[in-house]
């Protein structure tokens, strides 16, 4: 593949509700899942260097489908919806599951899954919830801890251990991040690659 790390276009593909909407599995696929407002958007925006391809939003809860990205023309982004927020009706959230479940499971194009959590609250069940379902599964997951730059050096560590904890993973493979600084933007698009690679090569 054309190395993840050289973002030479991104383009919004498309949003689906289903998972016959979506676009033929023909190309990898890597998904980013997370609670509504820990800074999704953010860090794909960041990853791909454009200020506004995802659209942020100050309220919570406002990407309720799947929305394909198609970077380099060789991959997609997949920008799952937020889950958590209350706000959201139940209407929504019951039909949120099943389509996830649906595209997680039955997504042969997929290469892995980027968890976000905000790294300076503790993983809440929705987010232990969602780690230990993908690896229940056997998919590819990996934990980027977001908003990084608003906890002091001092503080990283505790947070970072108990994350490690609570995720049942070693505090490395933990990924700090920052869509402020870029703080382990080449990190994510390291690891990104190592799951796309194999699939194109």
């Amino acid at each position: 593949m054309e190395n993840a790390q050289r973002i030479l276009s991104a383009e919004f593909a498309t949003s689906a509700l289903r998972i016959d909407q979506c676009p033929p599995p023909d190309l990898p696929e890597v998904a980013f899942a997370g609670r509504s407002n820990v800074g999704k958007s953010s860090l794909i925006n960041c990853l791909l260097l454009r200020k506004k391809l995802v659209r942020t939003s100050r309220t919570p809860g406002q990407t309720r489908m799947l929305n394909f990205f198609r970077i380099n023309g060789a991959f997609f982004f997949v920008d799952l919806p937020g889950y958590g927020f209350a706000k959201v009706s139940q209407e929504i959230r019951a039909r949120w599951g099943p389509m996830m479940e649906q595209y997680l499971t039955g997504r042969s194009s997929l290469r892995g899954v980027v968890v976000i959590m905000d790294a300076r609250h503790p993983a809440t069940p929705d987010d232990l919830a969602l780690w230990k379902w993908l690896r229940d599964r056997n998919i590819p997951g990996a934990a980027v801890l977001t908003k990084i730059d608003k906890l002091s050096r001092n503080k990283r560590p505790s947070h970072v251990q108990q994350a490690s904890l609570a995720l049942g993973v070693p505090p490395d493979r933990l990924v700090l991040f920052s869509a402020v600084t870029q703080e382990g933007r080449e990190a994510v698009l390291n690891l990104l690659e190592s799951w796309i690679a194999p699939s194109q090569g």
